[in-house]
């Protein structure tokens, strides 16, 4: 497993963090042979959010941490806050205002069975955010001791520049989709000066845009295409990322799974990748992508193969 900072927030984490959005639908001896095998790989660093599953996938997770007897501080606890959903479970609004701030903070610790955590992060923007009063939920939130680090997720540069300005802590980390079957934020780094579909600017720069600033790139559902509409490994729809995923993977003696992982980590922006898997086996054969230094040739021959052209 590889390590690196977290923004220059001075945390060490590993490059692979695991998500634990599905922990939910597991029992409680799953859900520890999940959390159990990512910290066997060398995984220090776990994702929820307060909107996964009503609270209950932070639960059961914390559960887990207990359940192995997990010393809270030798792992990196993030949570997520800032959507809201109704009783059906649907999403009604975003709020980032401080009154729901703080009690969804409060719920996360209990659902998570700790006194704090590493680092949360704005879950997707609030357009009718009060800035003043951010701030003042940020500040409470640190002084007390219940957050240590903070970051935003779905947001694009403006938007960081926008909520920085009122905040005394630094943002460190932005969660966004980026993988094989997600590549808009390189695609729009090549065909800059150019007038067709990929030079569209979807994101603001936001790969240039997060190594000036030194945030980190927390790249979720890197083996989704679209938005959430399937995974490309082995999918017959994808034959030629396939076929060249196999390609490197026999020649790194790994699986697709780690090649399609190693592909994020070769960017020099630092990547943090979120694997959501809670099948052991497929998590271990994701792990192994930390160990595998792609090629600059072999990056972009898979950046080709899912479907992306060099202008």
């Amino acid at each position: 497993m590889r390590y690196g900072e977290l923004g220059t927030s001075g945390v060490k984490a590993s490059r692979l963090a695991l998500g634990v959005m599905r922990m939910a639908l597991k029992s409680e001896a799953e859900a520890e042979t999940v959390v159990r095998t990512a910290l066997d790989g060398g995984v220090n660093f776990f994702d929820t959010a307060d909107s996964y599953e009503g609270g209950e996938s932070s639960r059961r997770f914390g559960q887990a941490l207990r359940g192995l007897k997990v010393d809270r501080g030798s792992v990196y606890v993030q949570t997520k806050f800032g959507i809201f959903k109704g009783t059906d479970g649907k999403i009604t609004r975003y709020d980032f205002s401080k009154d729901h701030l703080l009690a969804a903070l409060d719920g996360e610790l209990r659902n998570l069975g700790t006194d704090y955590v590493d680092f949360v992060l704005l879950h997707r923007p609030d357009t009718l955010v009060e800035l003043d009063g951010l701030a003042e939920a940020f500040n409470e939130l640190q002084n007390s001791g219940k957050v240590r680090h903070f970051g935003v997720s779905n947001v694009n540069p403006s938007q960081v520049e926008m909520l920085q300005s009122a905040l005394d802590q630094k943002l460190e980390v932005n969660q966004l989709q980026f993988g094989l079957g997600h590549t808009g934020m390189v695609q729009q780094e090549f065909h800059v000066n150019m007038a067709d579909a990929p030079s569209l600017d979807h994101d603001g720069g936001l790969i240039s845009y997060s190594r000036l600033r030194h945030m980190t790139i927390q790249a979720w559902s890197p083996f989704q295409y679209g938005f959430f509409e399937g995974v490309f490994i082995d999918n017959p729809k994808f034959p030629e990322l396939n076929e060249a995923l196999q390609r490197v993977a026999d020649a790194h003696g790994v699986t697709k799974n780690a090649i399609a992982v190693a592909w994020i980590l070769r960017h020099p922006a630092r990547m943090q990748v979120l694997l959501g898997s809670m099948t052991p086996s497929r998590l271990n054969e994701m792990m192994a992508g930390a160990d595998v230094e792609l090629g600059a040739q072999e990056w972009y021959d898979l950046y080709v193969a899912a479907g992306n052209d060099l202008p």
